[in-house]
């Protein structure tokens, strides 16, 4: 059961950052005055990334251990490293130095770490495991 939340939280962490890139995309683009929508998707990608390590090492307790899972949880960790990172950069930011580009590159990175992750193991990063 704990593989399988692990695994299928995989799809939200990603559908979270998929939202996090577009609106900061659009943001950026449009030239749109800095929104607290935009730390809300932030703060729920990172929530969702922090919740995902930690289904990860209730995993590894519960798993047979591989040495592609290093690799694999490193990425991961660096992932929600970099989405932790980029929150708590803007959010110490005054107001009028709020941009979306810091999250539109702070997500990007960590979908690719993540994404880097998932085929350390092996895996298509939209491979379902079921």
């Amino acid at each position: 059961m704990l593989f399988a939340a692990h695994s299928g939280l995989r799809f939200l962490v990603l559908l979270a950052g998929f939202f996090v890139v577009l609106y900061a995309l659009v943001g950026l683009l449009g030239k749109r005055e800095y929104s607290p929508v935009m730390a809300r998707l932030a703060a729920a990608f990172t929530g969702l990334l922090h919740l995902q390590v930690l289904t990860g090492i209730a995993v590894l307790f519960t798993r047979t251990f591989y040495t592609a899972i290093v690799g694999h949880l490193f990425l991961t960790l660096a992932a929600a490293a970099v989405a932790q990172f980029t929150g708590s950069v803007m959010k110490r930011r005054p107001r009028e130095q709020k941009s979306y580009g810091p999250h539109l590159v702070g997500t990007a990175l960590a979908l690719g770490l993540v994404a880097a992750g998932v085929m350390a193991i092996g895996r298509g990063v939209l491979q379902s495991t079921m």
